[in-house]
């Protein structure tokens, strides 16, 4: 355990120190919801839910696959470019070490974001926090399994670049079709149905509905393609992706760039 924390902190200390990666993890979905309110205002959904109260769902979903997902998409590629990893393999320290402060800074940056998101929401936006310990139960157990498979799954996919410039260029088109698929941008029963059934696969989708059922009243869940908010699904695909990430990591992650030519 100490170890664990004394490389999260170093993790935290090296994120803290790119001006970039600040920005645009903690940054973007506050600039994205302040965007939103702006164009849509008071404009109502329906069960007197405003667009803003809705997105807002979408943006704490969004920031917890920015920091995790994402982040570690792009970074791990260029630590294994620059030959860190190669370097941290070869040390006493136990590989474990190494994702397990990738997680402790995942996770301080993830409440972070989504501390300052609900602050945000509240002041200007008009938010309700959840009034019942149920709500704040299920906020605390969807953004849990959802930091969790995201986070194993920005590890995985890590090791499909092939050099540090790519890492971006195959997360972030990833990330942003996910959002736009997934209702963080668009009222996701109004998107076409074979559109709805292909982000039902992945756990974005489910991140922003059980989310949605913490934040917004009890008859929106009608708005939702199931006509309720389906908890029990949305723990089973995150805790499935969960165990997959696991899997695919374990399976594909590499310590060294591949040799090209």
């Amino acid at each position: 355990m100490k170890l664990a924390l004394r490389q999260g902190r170093l993790e935290i200390l090296q994120f803290l120190r790119s001006r970039e990666s600040v920005v645009f993890t903690i940054g973007f979905p506050v600039i994205m919801l302040a965007i939103f309110a702006a164009i849509f205002g008071g404009t109502e959904i329906d069960g007197g839910v405003t667009l803003t109260q809705y997105f807002v769902t979408g943006m704490i979903a969004t920031g917890l696959m920015t920091v995790s997902f994402q982040n570690l998409g792009i970074w791990i590629p260029i630590e294994r470019d620059r030959g860190v990893l190669k370097r941290y393999r070869g040390t006493p320290m136990p590989k474990w070490t190494y994702f397990a402060g990738k997680v402790v800074m995942v996770l301080a940056i993830g409440i972070a974001t989504t501390a300052l998101l609900l602050l945000i929401s509240v002041l200007f936006f008009g938010l309700r926090l959840p009034a019942t310990p149920d709500r704040w139960l299920a906020f605390g157990w969807v953004s849990l399994l959802g930091i969790t498979a995201c986070t194993l799954l920005g590890i995985a996919i890590s090791s499909l670049a092939r050099t540090s410039r790519s890492g971006s260029a195959v997360v972030t088109p990833i990330a942003l079709i996910l959002q736009f698929t997934s209702g963080v941008f668009l009222v996701f029963t109004a998107l076409p149905g074979w559109m709805q059934s292909v982000s039902a696969v992945f756990p974005l989708k489910w991140m922003c509905q059980g989310l949605r059922y913490v934040f917004l009243p009890d008859s929106f869940a009608g708005q939702e393609p199931a006509g309720t908010w389906e908890l029990g699904r949305v723990a089973l695909v995150l805790a499935l992706w969960c165990v997959a990430g696991l899997a695919l990591c374990l399976t594909t992650f590499r310590w060294t760039a591949p040799r090209e030519g």
